[in-house]
């Protein structure tokens, strides 16, 4: 289901990075990184809510505006039942719509208030996501101090927080259509092959889209996933040319961008809520501000498993949703 906008704009953003991401090649697009990964808290899931309170403060100060002014927060995050948003949420004060697509959660966020926006429901909204390594690994997989080896196909969940401001104000970059995903399972069960588990979601999203807006690959500057890896990015490519006899060519995945693979210890790159969002804000938003490329088909993958379903050995579904992003006229 495609949905088209008018006057939805995305006015400005905030990002926030632990040390890997801090000293990865996008370091400098991003507002504030930590060193520290529990940014001076006492737990990893009490850093991931200073994640998302902090990306709110620094948009805040960017558009001049206070909590009061804000009518609906939309927000998610990767832990269970989003604690993350709800704790962020409650020292806020603002109305909250709490979301879970795992990693597709910023864009799932980005269409929601824009619909709501569109249809003149509300002025304004935030919406905002996190994701924090050892949070995230303790939750689906092990600790990060039990020390378990993993595979190269596996992806390293990004550690960061990210908030973008929106208003039918003509600023910033245009949200100029959307497409919502469907659930995909093609019986996929490796945990450790997020990759493989979501490129097909990618595909089908990616496809739908430029069916219901009657478009040509060509007419995207560039196609962004979210969070595919080296591996899932390649599978990607075939399987779209296979399946679809589409040939991606302006094509990337934030996945493959956030980190320095061939120096960092981050397996087959990025994952993780965060990722996509950093990634679009920084780095691919700067891009779009100086006019190197005005439209972008930014599309945000998600496995939709827990370690219950893991554990019994269950497929692996995932889903993805896109948003195409312009530069105002």
């Amino acid at each position: 289901m495609t949905f088209k906008y008018n006057n939805v704009y995305i006015n400005d953003t905030a990002t926030i990075t632990g040390p890997y991401e801090g000293s990865g090649p996008l370091s400098k697009y991003f507002d504030k990184s930590y060193n520290d990964l529990y940014f001076n808290t006492k737990s990893w899931e009490l850093a991931e809510i200073k994640l998302i309170e902090e990306s709110i403060d620094i948009l805040l100060n960017k558009v001049g505006k206070t909590k009061f002014d804000i009518d609906v927060l939309v927000s998610g995050d990767l832990l269970n039942q989003i604690v993350a948003t709800n704790y962020a949420a409650s020292s806020l004060g603002i109305p909250l719509i709490g979301i879970y697509g795992a990693c597709s959660t910023s864009v799932l966020g980005l269409i929601i208030a824009s619909n709501m926006i569109e249809a003149k429901q509300v002025e304004n909204a935030i919406t905002s996501t996190s994701s924090h390594n050892n949070a995230a690994e303790k939750q689906f997989r092990y600790p990060v101090e039990y020390g378990g080896p993993k595979r190269k196909t596996t992806t390293f969940t990004s550690t960061g927080g990210a908030s973008a401001y929106l208003s039918k104000n003509k600023k910033g970059i245009k949200i100029e259509s959307a497409t919502l995903g469907t659930v995909v399972d093609l019986g996929v069960t490796d945990v450790y092959h997020m990759g493989a588990v979501m490129a097909p979601a990618a595909a089908k999203t990616i496809y739908d889209h430029l069916r219901e807006t009657k478009r040509e690959i060509g007419y995207y500057d560039l196609i962004l996933t979210g969070d595919l890896g080296m591996y899932g990015k390649d599978i990607l490519k075939d399987y779209m040319l296979t399946e679809y006899n589409i040939e991606l060519k302006n094509y990337d995945d934030c996945g493959s961008m956030i980190y320095d693979i061939n120096k960092q210890p981050v397996y087959a790159g990025a994952s993780g809520p965060a990722c996509a969002p950093l990634v679009t804000y920084g780095y691919i938003f700067n891009k779009m501000y100086k006019k190197e490329i005005k439209r972008v088909l930014l599309v945000a993958t998600g496995a939709l498993m827990n370690t219950t379903m893991v554990n019994n050995k269950s497929t692996i579904p995932s889903i993805a949703h896109a948003v195409s992003l312009e530069v105002i006229d």
